[in-house]
């Protein structure tokens, strides 16, 4: 099996807007979306009365992260789960609410660069796509889902403009070999995508790869579970931090947000009453991003957008 790489994206930034949360005795993070560690490594070396609770649906991810995490001790625990389960988590740890919760979302290196995940289009590997071990793979997307469901995916998951003529090609293909790997989707793509096309916006599979794995791990809709019940966990003083690669994904968090730090009252009320002030602030003036120097370090970087916010008082439940 090839190994995966880690070069976490705007690592510096993130362990900056959690310090102000964390930097208190028994401090808990949740770090959402472990991967291999990253994130929380800084922040167990950095700040030192920390605990940190990572949650990831990878075994995989989830054992080579707790061998790069066990110097730390019992300063680290290790969750298999879906970060949408986080209040079961929580609960089960008893933990009524934590400091500090991360999400750095899409595919981690764990899935990128390990070939055999079938994530990645630089290589022939299996459709899977999986980011756990369960449910439908990306082959059985492409194998089974009408030309109307397969349009709809690509066009609202990867925005791609050809989505109409890919869906129908897969479904011709499909007629005479079922997809297996990713190799012959490639070829579909460039044969499909005009090549005026092909010449801009990247790789011609980004898009297309992109929307199945979406598909397949049904994230928009783990995304919006486990927002609310991000900002629910956070005390007082403590901080959501969002990194978020995708424009659906950013609006969603961008929308919980923005609902999450709106004022209870009229617009024309000259005062705000006591009680009825936001629960939580913004921390980050819209979405930040990674410097040109970053992203010509890691090309990762150059879709992320970064969203924070603290809570200020009691209440606000998140919708």
């Amino acid at each position: 099996m090839s190994s995966p790489s880690h070069v976490p994206v705007l690592l510096d930034r993130v362990v900056a807007l959690l310090a102000p949360a964390l930097d208190r005795p028994g401090a808990v993070l949740v770090d959402c979306t472990l991967g291999l560690g990253g994130h929380s490594a800084a922040v167990l070396e950095r700040l030192d009365a920390v605990r940190v609770v990572g949650i990831d649906r990878d075994p995989e991810a989830l054992r080579r992260a707790g061998e790069r995490l066990a110097p730390f001790g019992d300063r680290f625990t290790g969750v298999l789960a879906v970060y949408d389960e986080l209040r079961e988590v929580l609960d089960d740890l008893g933990l009524p609410t934590v400091d500090g919760v991360l999400f750095d979302l899409g595919v981690s290196s764990m899935q990128l660069d390990v070939r055999e995940r079938g994530f990645a289009y630089a290589e022939d590997a299996p459709l899977d796509m999986r980011m756990g071990g369960d449910g439908p793979t990306a082959a059985d997307v492409l194998n089974t889902y009408d030309a109307a469901e397969l349009t709809r995916v690509l066009r609202e998951y990867g925005e791609e403009r050809f989505a109409r003529k890919i869906a129908a090609a897969v479904v011709r293909e499909r007629a005479k070999e079922p997809f297996t790997t990713s190799a012959r989707l490639v070829e579909l793509l460039y044969a499909e995508i005009p090549a005026p096309a092909r010449r801009t916006g990247g790789h011609p599979a980004k898009r297309t790869f992109q929307a199945l794995r979406m598909e397949v791990n049904d994230e928009l809709a783990v995304l919006r579970r486990a927002l609310p019940a991000a900002i629910d966990a956070v005390s007082v003083g403590g901080r959501v931090v969002v990194e978020s690669y995708h424009s659906l994904e950013d609006r969603l968090v961008k929308q919980a947000f923005a609902a999450a730090t709106r004022l209870d009252v009229p617009e024309d009320l000259p005062f705000v009453p006591e009680g009825h002030e936001p629960a939580l602030r913004l921390v980050t003036r819209g979405a930040e991003k990674a410097s040109p120097e970053e992203i010509s370090q890691n090309p990762r970087a150059a879709s992320v957008r970064l969203r924070a916010v603290e809570r200020v008082t009691q209440g606000g439940v998140a919708a």
